[in-house]
């Protein structure tokens, strides 16, 4: 298991910080965020919150490396994050994944050892045997040989997960994980996130359903263009500004 997901640190030594300050993104003229500053660590499982068009999209994108920020920094364990790295994996939406490839979910799986071997290399055994352990460990193993497009929407999220796992990420970022999934897949989603929050990982998901923020996060950041709030999940959502963008209270537009 990677040294970020072991959750029992030795004495002086913190959880993997990730830290965002005065982040800007821009497509072209349009400013998509701004003014964007946050600190959290493995262990926490993040809550991106906001109306359509808020900018959680764009701030996942940042953080995975595939879009560039106009300004503004962000640090990882410490150091400038540029550009993408194998210690985060990024779950786009479902409905954004190419469908029709034939691949099978193992296959998918052993995607996640491409950054440690390399394209069109041969995996080795210590590739194989962490893939098998993400099959194990996401409960994929009747699975396992069947195409990915054969899977339903929670049982294609657990393979996506597995593969995070495979790679070894200490960071896994989801953009709205839950669309399309009905409430058992959705339930087990739930308990999976909790789970890779226990065991050290760093999760980051923008979020729709504000019924079940506080059971799946332990923290949230609001954005609507900028930065509304951050802090315990709790605490964000009970704060008024953060009710009324969200649509909680009269006079405010439904997420």
């Amino acid at each position: 298991m990677s040294e970020c997901c072991d959750h029992h640190y030795e004495p002086g030594h913190e959880p993997h910080r990730l830290e965002v300050t005065d982040l800007c993104v821009t497509y072209g003229s349009v400013t998509a965020l701004c003014d964007v500053n946050f600190k959290t660590t493995c262990g926490h499982r993040l809550a991106l919150l906001g109306p359509n068009g808020a900018g959680k999209s764009s701030l996942i994108r940042t953080l995975a490396g595939l879009l560039k920020a106009e300004r503004g920094s962000i640090l990882w364990r410490e150091q400038d994050l540029r550009g993408t790295t194998r210690e985060i994996a990024y779950l786009p939406q479902l409905d954004r994944h190419r469908e029709g490839f034939p691949v099978s979910v193992r296959e998918v799986v052993a995607m996640g050892r491409l950054p440690h071997v390399g394209f069109w290399k041969k995996l080795r055994s210590i590739d194989e045997e962490k893939v098998d352990e993400a099959i194990v460990a996401m409960r994929l193993q009747d699975l396992a040989h069947r195409q990915i497009d054969a899977l339903s929407g929670g049982q294609r999220q657990r393979a996506f997960l597995a593969r995070a796992l495979a790679q070894e990420a200490h960071i896994v970022m989801l953009d709205e994980p839950f669309t399309g999934l009905d409430v058992e897949s959705g339930a087990e989603l739930s308990e999976t996130l909790q789970e890779l929050g226990k065991q050290g990982h760093l999760v980051i998901a923008s979020h729709h359903n504000l019924a079940t923020v506080e059971a799946i996060f332990d923290q949230a950041l609001v954005l609507q263009k900028h930065q509304l709030a951050f802090g315990e999940v709790s605490e964000v959502m009970a704060q008024e500004k953060v009710r009324k963008t969200l649509g909680l209270v009269e006079g405010g537009s439904r997420v």
